[in-house]
């Protein structure tokens, strides 16, 4: 029988028959996944197992049963490679700032990580520099745009060089220039990516998409197959004009 180790080599993700509970429900019910593509995408509703998944493959999450490797290794293991090696974007950003400058804020992982802090703050100042955004170093964090503060949470995760970069609904909030701007920034990163969206029209270039419904597999394929199914499926979930209340029914559900 083929096991999780036959595919280490060639998989950076490999999950197999995961399940895990999470608030008294399924958030994923047997999933298993061999992720070689450069980049692939997971769409599905809210609460379908999108940012469980992307928690897992961290290592923030471990199953309750199944197998999760990521380049060969238990990322809930939560050693210094492990660590390393996955870069993670939280949705919002508020839960990844740490620190009260631009700097500090980029220097903070490599320290954790065991580089002195004088290599680690170079570093920090190294990557705005490559960006064109070295004057932001002495920037308050909290005086940055939502798009800004967005941008600055990448790079911290950049900077100690991940081999995969896992960001969970990364555009979310954004307005359209800035979504725009930092949808081309992530193109043309060298990393692997796993990006949850909901959003099908922000993922133009994916190898591989995965649809999640409460916790499962629904469609895992080509984008050009698995987004439009996706995206149809949700427009059938809006009623038409039919379906919707009647004034007196409205009125009773807002009572």
């Amino acid at each position: 029988m083929t096991t999780i180790d036959d595919h280490i080599a060639e998989d950076a993700v490999v999950l197999e028959n995961v399940r895990l509970r999470r608030g008294g429900r399924m958030a994923l019910d047997g999933v298993s996944l061999r992720l070689a593509e450069p980049r692939v995408a997971v769409v599905g509703r809210n609460g379908s197992g999108k940012s469980t998944l992307a928690r897992l493959v961290k290592g923030l999450l471990r199953p309750d049963s199944g197998t999760v490797r990521v380049f060969g290794r238990d990322p809930a293991r939560r050693d210094r490679r492990s660590i390393a090696d996955v870069g993670f974007l939280f949705q919002n950003s508020d839960h990844q700032i740490l620190c009260p400058t631009v700097a500090e804020e980029i220097a903070f992982g490599p320290v954790e990580l065991g580089t002195a802090r004088a290599e680690a703050a170079a570093a920090a100042r190294s990557i705005l520099d490559a960006h064109g955004i070295a004057d932001w170093a002495e920037r308050p964090v909290v005086a940055l745009s939502e798009g800004q503060r967005r941008l600055v949470c990448l790079l911290a995760v950049l900077v100690s060089e991940p081999r995969l970069l896992v960001l969970d609904e990364p555009y979310a909030g954004l307005d359209i220039p800035t979504r725009l701007r930092l949808q081309r920034f992530i193109a043309r990163l060298p990393q692997r990516v796993l990006l949850i969206s909901h959003e099908p029209e922000s993922l133009d270039g994916f190898d591989r998409a995965l649809w999640l419904e409460d916790g499962r597999l629904a469609a895992d394929g080509a984008p050009s197959e698995v987004l439009p199914a996706f995206t149809r499926a949700m427009h059938a979930l809006v009623p038409g004009d039919d379906d919707l209340p009647t004034d007196q029914e409205g009125a009773a559900w807002v009572a």
